[in-house]
């Protein structure tokens, strides 16, 4: 009996793909493919339903004999092990982001004689309306939430980049880097409170409080898809941090990270030298279980960050806070330096994985940045946080335009140092 192959993206199947597939049995029999959460991620929006239960639903559908995972865009890998006699497709992928995919396709099955078998694709009002409401569930806090839950459980590393405003979110959720089918995308956005205070011409001291950069992350849930992961400083006194962390919950943030420090706020990379308190462990405990009593998303995450390397407590404390916090109920562990080698925190991850290999651990190495992603994988960690390149990156260039402008009397020569109207409208959909 000859066999077919087809591969499926979507996270719903409706009636017209029920017709593809029984048009496809007649052919011989059917082994579906399920495009992986990672490709599903990089090439339209996150999945709604992860690859196993997408698994599933086809796994049920009368017509079909088998079902595999495909992970990459392109079919090359999986047919050729299968070497079917066709690949069934709906005729939509002649144009767009699929076109060179098919053209593939079509190159491979002729080393074994094989063929490609197109049908009309259905499109209805119906459908339409579907589409339009997957579309705009995307978005939502609770699925940018599930989409960190997994991604953080999948084994690969959660590459999170800051974002000060609307724009520059909508660069972070564009941008991909890599050959067709195997692009690195960025996972997540962070908001900063540098960032958010620096925006504003304000310092690093809480000045900026958490009433006012909520309008930050409105600004980025309304242009994006990718979970936000919210730096939220110490979270403020007791009383307030259970009223903060809800706001920052129904403003639809994906994660906060809080760090155990008291009294005046002072950036970490100060150091010690500026005056600054590590908060106790038994009272940033109590923080943390009175945060985690008044969170109403199963999929909300409270990460609590570990200043100890910062202030100079060592590892020894670093470590005790790091097992209390998880046992309070924190989500994950966020372990900070400003050290310019990162082997500190290899030495803290590798030490609380001999004990929890489960905990998320989160590193940002904006001090240690020639550490690879590799190196922080292999040694535990779960989320790496770009924390504040995007926005160090956009003022030395605004600087020199405003300059050039005044040493020139024109603008002609800071146009290379500008991005394009063109390009700024592209970034920009217009609904």
């Amino acid at each position: 009996m000859k066999t077919v192959y087809m591969c499926f993206s979507t996270d719903i199947i409706h009636s017209g793909h029920i017709n593809i597939i029984q048009k496809a049995a007649r052919l011989g029999r059917v082994v579906a493919g399920v495009l992986c959460d990672r490709c599903v991620a990089i090439y339209e929006k996150y999945p709604l339903l992860p690859e196993q239960e997408r698994v599933k639903i086809l796994e049920n559908i009368i017509g079909i004999d088998r079902v595999v995972v495909q992970n990459d865009i392109y079919y090359d890998e999986v047919i050729r092990k299968l070497r079917p006699d066709y690949v069934v497709h709906g005729d939509n992928w002649r144009t767009g982001y699929q076109k060179p995919v098919r053209a593939r396709v079509i190159e491979t099955l002729k080393e074994w004689g094989g063929e490609l078998v197109e049908f009309p694709y259905t499109s209805n009002e119906t459908l339409a309306t579907i589409s339009q409401s997957l579309e705009s569930r995307v978005g939502m806090p609770e699925t940018r939430r599930q989409w960190l839950q997994y991604k953080l459980k999948s084994g690969e590393l959660t590459r999170v980049m800051e974002a000060h405003d609307g724009l520059s979110a909508l660069l972070v959720e564009r941008t991909k880097v890599g050959p067709p089918g195997k692009e690195d995308v960025y996972d997540g956005l962070w908001i900063s409170s540098l960032c958010d205070s620096t925006v504003k011409g304000k310092p690093d001291t809480e000045l900026v409080d958490l009433t006012a950069r909520p309008q930050t992350v409105s600004q980025i849930l309304d242009v994006t898809t990718k979970p936000i992961v919210f730096d939220m400083d110490t979270g403020g006194m007791l009383e307030h941090f259970v009223y903060n962390i809800a706001t920052i919950e129904k403003a639809g943030v994906s994660a906060v990270i809080i760090e155990d420090k008291t009294g005046l706020k002072r950036n970490s990379l100060f150091g010690t030298s500026v005056e600054q308190h590590q908060e106790s462990i038994d009272n940033f405990c109590e923080k943390i279980r009175a945060g985690k009593s008044v969170i109403r998303s199963g999929n909300f995450m409270l990460i609590a960050r570990i200043e100890s390397l910062i202030l100079k407590q060592g590892l020894e404390d670093a470590m005790a806070r790091a097992t209390a916090y998880v046992e309070a109920g924190a989500d994950g562990i966020m372990i900070h330096s400003k050290e310019t080698s990162p082997q500190e925190v290899f030495a803290f991850c590798d030490q609380f994985r001999s004990v929890d290999p489960v905990t998320p651990i989160v590193a940002v190495p904006t001090t240690y940045c020639s550490v690879t992603e590799e190196e922080l994988l292999a040694h535990g960690v779960n989320m790496v946080v770009y924390a504040n390149q995007l926005l160090r990156a956009s003022y030395p260039m605004m600087e020199k335009t405003a300059r050039s402008i005044l040493e020139h009397h024109r603008a002609l020569e800071s146009e290379d140092m500008c991005m394009s109207i063109k390009h700024i409208l592209s970034l920009i959909e217009t609904p």
